[in-house]
């Protein structure tokens, strides 16, 4: 009975971890605009760059698109 309590359990566990995956933000700019933006995907147009590396919270974008003297927000 433990050992089907326990099977059930790690199904359970391992279904649910992908909910808990955490996700990237990405500090990006439109190389026609110069204009910055934030997102969760990296990006696959090759007209947009990505500006730094990968950011664990939106927040931690938001400063380092402040930080960053070449983007243009508006």
């Amino acid at each position: 009975m433990k050992m089907k309590l326990i099977a059930a359990a790690v199904l359970v566990v391992g279904f649910a971890m992908p909910a808990f995956a955490a996700s990237e933000f990405y500090l990006v700019q439109d190389s026609a605009t110069k204009k910055c933006s934030i997102v969760e995907a990296k990006p696959t147009v090759s007209t947009i760059a990505v500006i730094g590396a990968a950011h664990k919270t939106q927040a931690d974008a938001e400063i380092a698109m402040k930080a960053d003297k070449s983007c243009v927000t508006l």
